[in-house]
């Protein structure tokens, strides 16, 4: 059932006769603790008329080049939403307009906030689950992965990635069409739904006009235009003065969300709202938003974008010595500019478009693609414990020699075993990866030797050294893989069935054999400490 909840229905209209101290005032009352609570909580949760104003943030004065020229800029972080993007309002506006008892699908024409929104103010506040999506199919897999991950059935059209609305190929024709022909099917058409631009009108413009009143210059990117023409008409409702900069993406060029000049929708009364048309290409606008992210201010391309273009039209004032006509009574120039997203599902394209220059090293990269399985504590057994799992054995007696003195053979000591009463039991098998002489020197009862070719006294650990570890696995990774070696498939024959455990030196190379022998599914331990660990375990007769 369709159900609207309203603190305060009338704060928002663009009228004279709210001033700013009053929006202010009520503002300061409505759910100053951000608590949502009762069966409704989600319907709360996502009115913006129960939620305290989203934050309008200064950037850091390093972000702001124009700072000594008098200009101060804010973001205004609709990113902090209850849906994280710009696009939940008009979401939420277009739903509480367009949903009725009969709905019970929605489509949309959108691979990014406002189908996310779209889901999930329909459940949230509707109960409506049946979500759909009509997607480009240039759309990046990571993009469709986020889609499906929020519930989204999803459609794939060819043709132009952001088609004409009335482009009959174009998939927000058939989005439109889908809502047309069934009573039971909503396409919210952000395109051509003048209740976009309004929840802008009714919330975004308010907000921004309460926590700035001094405002000089709004600037926003164009996509359906519906943010532009919403923000901009309250604004200029209330301060005609301010100028508006509408930033739009290059032409030939693409910016998620925005859109070039010659894709403009027609529907919004944008142009009568708006004083510069700028446009931005894709490297800035991802270099504002990575610059801005890493200085705390979270936020996604097209954001970047909004302040790649404010900045260059404040170039472009101050090149031709205009830059003061946009100040205020008290000197200074304030600007706002949107965060309308966050950057997680664009991360390739920051790479692809910025290049690896931009972005710190990765120390010991070589280990990206090495020592790829799992490593549990589990499987690495203390001495003592080794010996019980592996072998058969008696505790030493008077007869044999444990090599101690007599102030040392007392106390809390491991016990001490005699090797010549050492047998493997029948499933267990015992590697030992030393080299061949170290092994002759003295080995485990019963032990096979498997020399690495990668593992010798001389070198350093591998867990201290990247590059030893890096060839140590490469190398048991291959003797462990069928065919990996001539004699893999014989050595994963026999090992097959068995408990197998793994001893080296130090403990390490044996840690990382057993990682490898357990994702080939064989049941491995390591010898924590190795050899080291395992000779004072044992004594020997004085014959």
């Amino acid at each position: 059932m369709k159900r609207e909840v309203f603190l305060h229905p009338k704060i928002f209209l663009p009228s004279q006769s709210h001033t700013i101290s009053n929006i202010l005032s009520i503002m300061a009352a409505v759910n100053p603790l951000n608590v949502y609570k009762g069966r409704d909580s989600m319907v709360q949760y996502y009115d913006p008329n129960s939620c305290p104003p989203v934050p309008l943030v200064e950037i850091p004065d390093k972000l702001n080049p124009f700072r000594g020229d008098g200009v101060r800029i804010y973001a205004k972080m609709l990113s902090c939403l209850p849906a994280n993007n710009v696009k939940s309002l008009p979401a939420r506006n277009m739903l509480e307009k367009g949903v009725t008892d009969k709905t019970k699908k929605i489509v949309e024409y959108s691979s990014g906030s406002t189908v996310l929104s779209l889901a999930l103010i329909s459940r949230a506040i509707y109960g409506i689950d049946d979500m759909h999506a009509f997607v480009s199919n240039k759309t990046s897999e990571a993009k469709l992965r986020l889609l499906r991950f929020f519930g989204i059935t999803i459609t794939l059209f060819g043709g132009h990635a952001q088609p004409e609305p009335t482009d009959r190929r174009g998939g927000i024709h058939a989005a439109k069409m889908a809502g047309e022909s069934d009573e039971t099917t909503l396409n919210a058409n952000q395109y051509d739904n003048h209740h976009n631009p309004e929840a802008h009108v009714r919330w975004t413009g308010p907000q921004i006009m309460a926590q700035c009143p001094e405002i000089n210059v709004f600037a926003a990117c164009m996509g359906t235009s519906g943010t532009v023409a919403g923000c901009a008409k309250y604004i200029k409702s209330v301060k005609p003065s301010v100028h508006v900069a509408a930033i739009c993406t290059a032409v030939g060029d693409r910016v998620p969300g925005p859109r070039a000049r010659d894709l403009l929708a027609p529907t919004f009364p944008w142009k009568e709202h708006i004083d510069t048309l700028w446009d931005v290409t894709s490297p800035p606008s991802y270099q504002q938003s990575m610059n801005l992210t890493r200085n705390g201010l979270i936020c996604g391309p097209s954001s970047g974008m909004n302040l790649a273009g404010l900045l260059d039209f404040l170039a472009f004032r101050k090149a031709e010595g205009t830059l003061k006509d946009l100040a205020g009574e008290n000197g200074d120039v304030h600007c706002v500019f949107l965060v309308c997203d966050l950057p997680y599902q664009y991360v390739n394209e920051y790479f692809d478009k910025l290049g690896e220059e931009c972005f710190p090293p990765i120390i010991n990269q070589q280990l990206h693609n090495v020592d790829l399985y799992r490593y549990d504590l589990s499987w690495e057994l203390d001495p003592v414990d080794a010996i019980a799992k592996y072998y058969e054995s008696e505790l030493a007696d008077s007869s044999y020699d444990s090599g101690l003195s007599d102030s040392e053979s007392t106390g809390d000591l491991p016990p001490r075993y005699r090797e010549k009463s050492l047998r493997l039991q029948n499933d267990a098998m015992v590697l030992d990866l030393r080299p061949v002489d170290e092994f002759e020197k003295w080995s485990l009862p019963g032990s096979i030797n498997m020399p690495l070719a990668t593992s010798s006294s001389d070198l350093a650990n591998p867990f201290d050294d990247p590059k030893v570890l890096e060839d140590q696995w490469r190398e048991l990774d291959r003797i462990f893989s069928p065919k990996g070696t001539p004699f893999s498939d014989i050595l994963l024959s026999a090992l097959k069935g068995r408990r197998v455990g793994l001893v080296c030196n130090h403990g390490d190379t044996a840690r990382i054999a057993s990682s490898v022998l357990r994702a080939k599914g064989l049941e491995a331990s390591s010898i924590a400490g190795g050899i080291e660990n395992l000779g004072p375990l044992f004594c020997r007769s004085k014959a």
